[in-house]
C-alpha cells in the first residue's frame, strides 16, 4: 500500500475486462461523477495473509460475531396477492445527529439462498444504525422465514418486487426523502435492472452493487464445474429443498392449485446442476421460455448503461464464483459509475485484519459522498 493512504479514486487502478476476457490495468477512471474532483472513500481492500483466495475468503465471513442490532419487521402486501416482509433498523435515540435529515432511506437486498439475517446485510444495518441513518433489509419471496402464499418464488430479474417495495416505503416519506439502494450478489443483478426501469430514478441518491454475477449465463457455467461447482451444488440443495419444504405446505393447507403447478414441473430429484433447476423450475415459475430466456432478459451487464444514479461497483477479481469474462467493458458502463475493483475479497467477503467491517465502512462512504 502506498505511503499516502488517504488516496483519491481517481489515482487508483481502474480494470476493466478486454474483449478475450482477461483482466488488465488502465491507470485512470472517471469515477462517480463528471467532475474534476476525486472520490475518496478510504483505504483499498488488502486480503489478511491467513486468509488466502478467493474461496477462503468467501466464507470467513460466516463465522464472523456478529454486532448488535434492533430491528422491526413490516409486512407488505403485493398486487398478485403475495407479500414481502421488510426488517427496518431504526435510529438508535442519540445518534441521529451527525446525519438526521442529510442522508436518504436505505434499502438492502441479499443474495441467493440468503435473507434479512445474511451476515453481511446485519454488518450493514448495525453500521448504519450506530451513524443514525434508518435502513430496511428486503426479504425477496419466501426468504423470511414464512412461506409465501404463490408457487412462484424469488428471481435474478425480480424487479417488480423492488419497485412495489420501494413504492411502499416511499409513499410513507415525505416528498423529500430520497433512497439508496445496496444490493448484494442476486439482490446487486435485481438492482441493477430495476433501477433501468424505475419511474422512481429522481428518487434515488445512490446505488451499490457489490459482487454482481452481471451474466447469469457465464456464472452458471462457471459453477457448472471445478471447485465453483461446490457453490452451485449448494444452491441447488438449498433451492430444491425450499421448494418441497413449500409443496408441503401447500399440500397440508389443500392448496391443491399451487402444488399442481409445482408437480408439473417434473421430478426435481434429477435435477443435477444449477442450470437445469432454472431450466425446469425458474423459468415455467415464472414466465420465461427456459434457463436461456431467463438469463438473456434478467442479466443486468444490458441495463447498466440506462442507470443515471450514482453507481458504486464493488468487486473482488478472485471472485469464485463470479469469472472475469461476466464484468462490464469499460463502455458499457454509466456516466455516474464507479468501479471499485480489488484484486482479492472473494464473493461478498472482503475479510480483513483490524477493520472488521471494511466493506460496510466503504459502502457509508460512497453514501455520504452521494
Amino acid at each position: 500500500m502506498a505511503a499516502d493512504k488517504k488516496r483519491s479514486c481517481r489515482s487508483r487502478a481502474f480494470w476493466p475486462v478486454s474483449a478475450g476476457g482477461t483482466v488488465s490495468p488502465l491507470d485512470v477512471r472517471e469515477p462517480l461523477r463528471s467532475s474534476d474532483q476525486g472520490i475518496d472513500l478510504g483505504d483499498d481492500y488488502q486480503s489478511p495473509w491467513w486468509l488466502p483466495g478467493g474461496h477462503l475468503q468467501t466464507v470467513w465471513r460466516k463465522f464472523g460475531a456478529q454486532p448488535p442490532l434492533s430491528r422491526r419487521r413490516q409486512r407488505i402486501e403485493l398486487n398478485d396477492g403475495d407479500f414481502i416482509d421488510v426488517d427496518i433498523a431504526e435510529p438508535q435515540p442519540g445518534t441521529g445527529g451527525k446525519y438526521a435529515g442529510d442522508l436518504p432511506l436505505v434499502l438492502l437486498l441479499h443474495g441467493l439462498a440468503g435473507c434479512s439475517g445474511s451476515p453481511y446485510i446485519l454488518a450493514m444495518q448495525a453500521l448504519l444504525q450506530q451513524q443514525g441513518i434508518r435502513s430496511v433489509a428486503m426479504n425477496l419471496r419466501g426468504c423470511s422465514g414464512e412461506f409465501n402464499r404463490l408457487p412462484q418464488a424469488y428471481h435474478s430479474g425480480c424487479s417488480d418486487d423492488v419497485e412495489q417495495v420501494v413504492t411502499t416505503l416511499l409513499d410513507h416519506e415525505n416528498k423529500d426523502c430520497r433512497i439508496c439502494v445496496i444490493g448484494y450478489s442476486l439482490g446487486a443483478n435485481v438492482l441493477i435492472k430495476w433501477a433501468s426501469e424505475t419511474p422512481l430514478a429522481a428518487r434515488l441518491q445512490g446505488l451499490v452493487s457489490v459482487s454482481n454475477p452481471f451474466s447469469l449465463d457465464t456464472c452458471c457455467r462457471r459453477m457448472d464445474s471445478g471447485l465453483a461447482s461446490l457453490y452451485g451444488r449448494y444452491f441447488l440443495r438449498r433451492l430444491r429443498r425450499d421448494l418441497i419444504a413449500k409443496y408441503e405446505h401447500f399440500k397440508a393447507q389443500g392448496y391443491h392449485q399451487h402444488t399442481a403447478q409445482i408437480d408439473a414441473l417434473g421430478d426435481l430429484s434429477q435435477l443435477s446442476t444449477l442450470r437445469e433447476f432454472d431450466d425446469a423450475v425458474t423459468a415455467p415459475l415464472h414466465g420465461f421460455d427456459g434457463a436461456e430466456d431467463y438469463y438473456a432478459r434478467c442479466s443486468s451487464r444490458q441495463f447498466l448503461k440506462r442507470i443515471k444514479a450514482p453507481v458504486l461497483l464493488v468487486h473482488g477479481l478472485n471472485d469464485p464464483i463470479i469469472p472475469p469474462q461476466a464484468l462490464p467493458d469499460p463502455h458499457e458502463l454509466p456516466a455516474g459509475a464507479m468501479w471499485d475493483l480489488h484484486p482479492a475479497g472473494g464473493h461478498v467477503g472482503f475479510a480483513v485484519n483490524r477493520q472488521k467491517d471494511w466493506l460496510e465502512r466503504r459502502v457509508l462512504r460512497f453514501i455520504e459522498l452521494t
